[in-house]
C-alpha cells in the first residue's frame, strides 16, 4: 500500500557529503514512521536513522549521530538523509523503511512493512 523509490547513491571520498532521497506513493497519509537502514557486504542490515511522520520526531544510530541529517517534506511525501563527514565504513547499500502502523521501535528492523529497492553508497579512502 505504500511504495518506496530511493535516489542519490553514488561514490565520494572520505570527508565529502552525499544525500540521499526516498519519494513515497501510495497511502502515504497513513504513514507512521519512515528510517534508513544500511547493508555492507557480509553484515546484516543495520539501523542508520528513523523519523516519526507526523511530529518530526527523528532518532539516529549512535554511529551517525552529529554526521547524518534525516528529514521529511510532508507536501511532497520525501525522505531525506543528509550525509556529512563520510567515512569508508559509512560504505554500503542504503535502503528506505516505512509503516503506516507501529509496529515495534522505529531503530527495529521489524517495525517497517515496506522497503525501497536499495542505493548505492561508496566511500573512499
Amino acid at each position: 500500500q505504500v511504495q518506496l523509490v530511493e535516489s542519490g547513491g553514488g561514490l565520494v571520498q572520505a570527508g565529502g557529503s552525499l544525500r540521499l532521497s526516498c519519494a513515497a506513493s501510495g497511502r502515504t497519509f497513513s504513514l507512521y514512521h519512515m528510517g534508513w537502514f544500511r547493508q555492507a557486504p557480509g553484515k546484516g542490515r543495520e539501523f542508520v536513522a528513523a523519523i516519526r511522520w507526523s511530529e518530526g520526531t527523528t532518532t539516529y544510530a549512535d554511529s551517525v549521530k552529529g554526521r547524518f541529517t534525516i528529514s521529511r517534506d510532508n507536501a511532497n511525501n520525501t525522505m531525506s538523509l543528509q550525509m556529512n563527514s563520510l567515512k569508508p565504513e559509512d560504505t554500503g547499500v542504503y535502503y528506505c523503511g516505512a509503516t503506516d502502523r507501529f509496529r515495534s521501535p522505529s531503530s527495529f528492523l521489524g517495525a517497517y512493512d515496506y522497503w525501497g529497492q536499495g542505493t548505492q553508497v561508496t566511500v573512499s579512502s
